[in-house]
């Protein structure tokens, strides 16, 4: 399939997800007939079925899904498009499979996207140039702010992100007049392969997903096969290394030497400034000089969100992006759902919920708090994502979340797994407690609003933090509606 011209109808399974839904919108307002199936209801859904998509969940009537399909969305025209959360036996996935239905994976649609030919205000066309985030943490947000940076500035962008956008509430952006495209390039099942990107971020190269690449050698080498997809510049965190890069490699960093860094950096009062640090360079549109942008002030005061930050202003100012442009986007921009969101702020009470589910992202969340609240207590409210992440970063997520003042575990989320036997939030709680933290212990969500009134009743300054990638966030509207009660 080298394009979508001919596409009327496209059927997605796992619609719900943040990466399908941007594509499902995308697709609805080019005038497709859309429509889809998932799990469960969420936020997400509701607001796609407002939209006009039609979704199927469990528990409701497949059959006549199925006749629904074949009546509407004949296999000649129609391009099914399917998420590896969807399991093979799901009855939907079956049917489609065996009536001759064209099926592909999200990554291989959003790579046709990406590198599509643009259409030109006066009906010429030219190269559309995708600008890619990819690493283990951090993606989400750092593609959410280089699209809100240039998406606000004079090149403009389109963008399909991780994420949802606090400044737009949603995760598309769409732009007529620019060629640029903002692509979030995930590495599960390898899908960022898929893309074709003119410059990339690349955030960081930690292991994961080891039940896909089987071990850190592989991780590392997805990257590099990806890094080799790309054809003009990787702007790559200092610390992080590739094997023979094809294109060029500018590092960026907030704490040592870089390309591009941030320096002079002040935080406290919950703000955070900083000047960033831009090198002569080839850029876009010819030669800049060597620059320091002076106070630039986040406009989500994480400390992670620095080197976000420096990596986003990074790729539009090679794109073409003016000083003012960085500083105003950074400065404006609301951040993404989940990610250190604040939900309450007064001086007694500060409610945070975040997606990290990496014991590295972790420690970056908690470090942050830390940081720009040093004198409250810290009490950090974990949900553990997948079996087989907790089974294999189990010593690595006691060390971090040790570090809590106190330490609340949900249990683990399965995700697409099956449970693995001696892998359970108990166990992991057991190991918290051996690295220090004596009061780790596991709740169930049903309990958890009263178990932190208990833990406010001391009235000490505090910071709750809930974390984690699984349906934690579903508690979050309650939680935040019971905790602004006390």
């Amino acid at each position: 399939m080298s394009g979508t011209d001919n596409i009327k109808h496209l059927y997605f399974l796992g619609i719900g997800g943040i990466g399908m839904s941007a594509l499902a919108r995308y697709f609805a307002q080019k005038g497709c007939h859309v429509a889809g199936y998932d799990r469960t209801r969420s936020p997400l859904t509701a607001a796609l079925e407002k939209e006009g998509i039609h979704i199927v969940f469990d528990g409701e009537d497949k059959g006549a899904e199925i006749q629904r399909i074949g009546k509407n969305m004949p296999p000649i025209g129609t391009l099914v498009v399917r998420t590896p959360a969807v399991p093979e036996d799901e009855t939907l996935y079956i049917w489609l499979r065996e009536n001759g239905y064209n099926i592909v994976k999200r990554a291989e649609l959003l790579g046709i996207v990406s590198r599509m030919p643009h259409k030109n205000a006066d009906g010429t066309c030219s190269r559309t140039k995708a600008l890619c985030v990819a690493g283990t943490h951090g993606k989400t947000t750092t593609s959410t702010l280089l699209a809100h940076i240039l998406h606000n500035s004079s090149k403009g962008a389109n963008a399909f992100l991780g994420g949802i956008s606090n400044n737009t509430g949603s995760n598309l952006l769409i732009d007529l007049n620019s060629n640029l495209v903002v692509v979030e390039a995930d590495e599960f099942d390898r899908s960022f392969h898929r893309l074709t990107p003119y410059m990339s971020v690349i955030t960081s190269i930690d292991p994961d997903h080891l039940d896909i690449y089987g071990s850190a050698e592989a991780y590392q080498e997805g990257f590099d096969i990806y890094a080799g997809l790309v054809e003009d510049t990787v702007i790559l965190h200092k610390g992080c290394r590739l094997n023979n890069p094809r294109c060029r490699v500018l590092t960026y960093s907030a704490t040592e030497k870089a390309d591009f860094m941030a320096l002079n950096i002040r935080a406290g009062g919950g703000s955070i400034v900083f000047d960033l640090l831009a090198p002569d360079c080839t850029t876009t549109d010819g030669r800049r000089d060597a620059v320091t942008i002076k106070d630039i002030k986040l406009g989500v005061p994480a400390w992670i969100n620095i080197e976000n930050a420096v990596a986003a202003m990074a790729v539009a100012w090679l794109n073409g992006a003016t000083e003012d442009e960085l500083k105003n986007g950074v400065a404006s921009f609301k951040g993404v759902y989940r990610r250190f969101d604040v939900h309450i702020s007064t001086p007694a009470l500060t409610y945070i919920d975040d997606y990290a589910h990496h014991p590295t992202e972790l420690q970056a969340s908690l470090m942050s708090v830390r940081k720009i609240y040093p004198d409250r207590r810290l009490t950090a409210v974990f949900q553990p994502h997948l079996y087989s992440r907790t089974r294999d970063f189990m010593d690595d997520f006691a060390k971090v979340l040790a570090t809590a003042d106190d330490l609340l575990l949900l249990p683990v989320y399965p995700a697409r797994e099956l449970p693995i036997e001696g892998v359970t939030s108990d166990k992991l709680a057991e190991k918290c407690r051996q690295y220090g933290n004596k009061k780790a212990e596991v709740i169930q969500k049903a309990a958890l609003a009263k178990r932190l009134k208990e833990l406010l009743e001391d009235n000490t300054p505090r910071v709750i933090m809930t974390l984690g990638a699984g349906d934690i966030d579903r508690l979050v509207p309650d939680l935040t509606m019971q905790l602004k009660k006390l």
